[in-house]
């Protein structure tokens, strides 16, 4: 496996660039080397199978044995079942589910066993398992396999929702929800998968937003790949004389309600954006609070921005046209300081 610095290195100390992809997989591996009890489970994660269909997990059943890396069956319900089952027990199960739209055959397991069983069994029952599930639109993958649908889980009680924008917070959060004593969906963006940046192996705190850009006239708020999105219109804008402020969430459920309200009260205006359709989808809740809990210092209306309320179209110019786009986040910041 490719070493990069530890978490104890100083700051100024040289880290190696990879892509989310190989994030990933040094981040199962460095938890599977720490602890025995992690577990990796999902349909072809084992190198017999290629190490999954995009490679993640690639390398990790040669070291570490089929017994603790293990192929599945197509069966969503099975490999969830198996992974709530694996964490009563007293495993940290990493099941993957292929693709967020496969999650909707496992909801059953996911909603009413997995973030439920804390609450059913008066807090004695913990369910410390990863659901990792890759989406994203962009590659004409048609509408049954490119949907982003955060919103029905961020709506789930006992369940936590993160959502890495970059490689360094793919191994960071990786490592942090396998820690987590309760289950954590973790939402890979397929166009993402293969961007290198550094990597510092630092772990980082689920429900802790970055402020990935600092601004003073408008604030964005973003997730996954809307993140890269923001960031290249704050930098276009900055040419123009507007200041950006980008806040990348890392974390949908719970989200950092403080950092973002902070730089809101700054800016006073504010701009959320997420490749889910903009109908009842989290930048509805997100415009809520900030609304409730800064009405008075807003100078503008908060602005949403969303894909169409359309499946994801498999025909290219639609596709693009289905999902926000940099000019389009660049019109809704506009229209914030209007």
């Amino acid at each position: 496996m490719t070493d990069t610095t530890t978490t104890t290195a100083p700051a100024d100390a040289k880290v190696k660039k990879m892509t989310a992809v190989e994030a990933i997989n040094l981040a199962l591996h460095d938890a599977m080397e720490a602890d025995a009890k992690v577990l990796v489970l999902g349909e072809e994660v084992a190198d017999p199978q290629e190490g999954g269909v995009m490679g993640v997990t690639k390398g990790l059943s040669t070291k570490f044995g089929e017994d603790r890396v293990k192929s599945t069956p197509i069966s969503e319900q099975a490999i969830i079942g198996a992974a709530i089952g694996a964490a009563v027990g007293g495993y940290k199960p990493v099941a993957e589910i292929m693709l967020m739209n496969f999650v909707t055959v496992a909801m059953d397991m996911i909603i009413n066993h997995a973030a439920k069983l804390r609450f059913m069994s008066g807090g004695q029952t913990g369910v410390p398992m990863v659901i990792r599930t890759m989406t994203g639109a962009g590659f004409s993958t048609g509408g049954q396999h490119s949907d982003y649908w955060e919103a029905w889980f961020a709506h789930s009680p006992g369940i936590k929702v993160v959502a890495p924008s970059n490689p360094d917070d793919a191994y960071g959060l990786m490592r942090a929800a396998i820690d987590d004593p309760d289950p954590v969906l973790f939402i890979e963006n397929l166009p993402s998968y293969w961007t290198p940046a550094p990597v510092t192996k630092q772990i980082i705190p689920i429900g802790k937003a970055r402020i990935a850009r600092e601004g003073s006239d408008v604030t964005v708020i973003a997730h996954s790949l809307m993140v890269t999105h923001s960031l290249a219109v704050a930098e276009k804008l900055a040419g123009e004389g507007v200041s950006v402020e980008v806040i990348d969430l890392r974390t949908i459920s719970p989200w950092d309600k403080e950092t973002v309200l902070a730089s809101v009260r700054k800016t006073g205006r504010a701009v959320v954006v997420h490749e889910a359709v903009k109908q009842f989808g989290i930048g509805a809740e997100i415009a809520s609070v900030i609304t409730e809990e800064l009405w008075g210092t807003l100078k503008r209306p908060v602005e949403r921005v969303g894909a169409a309320f359309s499946s994801v179209p498999f025909s290219k110019p639609l596709e693009t046209a289905f999902a926000p786009q940099p000019d389009t986040i660049a019109a809704a910041i506009k229209a914030a300081l209007a």
